[in-house]
């Protein structure tokens, strides 16, 4: 079945939601709820459950409509994970169920990885933000040689080295080590100083990773494993294509064809060579534990000075305001370390979405109300851009509701 264009899904999904609205609300509520954490205090909260089972119903029937193969969401309130579901397959026309545990490419979420955990070793003194790049990578070099000693950290994290947009991103999916395209970019022109204009990366942002390694002597997958991965209970997450390939629940992207529909595909290589631009593998379940750490709940493991200074907004991405318009409000787009600010004059959202081999992928965070969710597929689905800014809109449709319960008891 050919998958549905966002522009019909969204002229679609509003009528069917009507017509949902005068069924047995009850027993389709019933049906949501056996896929919620059980013991989940926050959910006797009657407001709560109904933002859940709403989005659960809205997200089931899209899968529906949209042809989408698999998916899976995990939602999650202040230190508890309220929802968590998988949806479809991990592998299109066989019985092989999405769960919890079912891993993905998370495309560039794996971004917001690289910030948290530079912000990590800078707390504990390995790093400095405003260390340069070419004191852990000598190959580094720009076209304006008094440019190259002035990237920092902070400038690839940013995305502001003054680099072109996706500069050598292709270089990374032909294979290419990091320290061999590091010594490229000389060959490029540059749009700016760093640290003035806002450019997206892959290849330069992956630097960091090549500082980490010459700053602590451990590869950065390790790094990932020592210091979030295993802290914060991230059990299924890996950072490697041997990993993905030998784990049994995995989901196979899809790739559509006129003549055979969705067809599952391999699991490539590309972006294992740049892991902090897009190389993590993780579960719904994994997806649940980083949330909860990035909404502060494990200060244990990422103390609060750390992820301030990793969602500060650094640089406006104006350019990029396309992107929000689905979000129903306007939005102040910024970019702080790895991770997208949207910020309004009564929210302030930590976002990023990612895309990989044909997975897709998004999260998103309010720190202040403490919600947040994430979503995995395992196809380019036109619901994976839909579906964040239709969950805040029914959380924020709820908030009013959610908050007074909580003040009432």
């Amino acid at each position: 079945m050919r998958p549905i264009s966002l522009r019909t899904l969204l002229l679609v999904v509003p009528l069917l939601l009507i017509a949902q609205a005068c069924t047995n609300a009850t027993s389709q509520e019933s049906k949501a709820y056996r896929y919620l954490s059980s013991e989940t205090p926050a959910l006797r909260n009657p407001h709560l459950r109904s933002l859940v089972a709403e989005f659960d119903r809205y997200f089931a029937d899209t899968m529906a409509l949209t042809g989408t193969p698999g998916a899976a969401v995990v939602i999650v309130q202040d230190s508890m994970v309220l929802f968590q579901r998988g949806y479809g397959l991990r592998v299109n026309n066989r019985l092989d169920s999405v769960d919890a545990h079912t891993v993905f490419r998370i495309g560039s979420l794996s971004k917001g990885f690289a910030g948290v955990l530079t912000g990590m070793l800078v707390h504990e003194g390995v790093l400095h933000w405003d260390d340069r790049i070419v004191q852990y990578v000598p190959e580094f070099s720009l076209s304006k040689p008094d440019n190259t000693g002035q990237v920092q950290l902070t400038h690839l994290l940013a995305h502001t080295t003054g680099l072109p947009y996706h500069a050598y991103t292709n270089l990374i999916e032909a294979g290419y080590d990091m320290r061999t395209i590091a010594a490229r970019f000389a060959r490029l022109p540059l749009r700016g100083v760093p640290g003035t204009v806002f450019s997206y990366q892959n290849a330069a942002f992956s630097l960091v990773g090549e500082a980490m390694q010459t700053a602590t002597g451990k590869s950065y997958p390790d790094l990932l494993s020592e210091k979030i991965f295993a802290p914060i209970g991230m059990r299924d997450a890996s950072a490697d294509w041997l990993s993905i390939q030998r784990n049994p629940n995995t989901a196979r992207p899809h790739v559509y064809s006129r003549r055979r529909g969705l067809q599952p595909s391999a699991i490539t290589k590309r972006f294992y060579n740049a892991v902090p631009a897009g190389g993590v593998n993780a579960s719904a379940a994994d997806m649940g534990q980083w949330l909860i750490a990035l909404l502060g709940h494990r200060p244990d493991v990422l103390p609060k000075a750390v992820l301030d200074e990793v969602f500060r907004p650094n640089v406006k991405t104006d350019g990029e305001r396309r992107y929000y318009r689905r979000w129903g409000k306007p939005m102040e787009p910024h970019y702080g370390m790895g991770w997208r600010v949207l910020t309004h004059e009564t929210d302030t959202i930590i976002y990023h979405g990612g895309s990989v081999n044909n997975f897709r992928s998004e999260i998103a965070f309010d720190r202040r109300d403490g919600i947040g969710i994430c979503v995995l597929f395992n196809s380019n689905s036109p619901l994976a851009s839909a579906c964040i800014p239709v969950f805040w809109e029914k959380y924020r449709a709820h908030r009013e509701a959610i908050r007074a319960f909580g003040n009432d008891e």
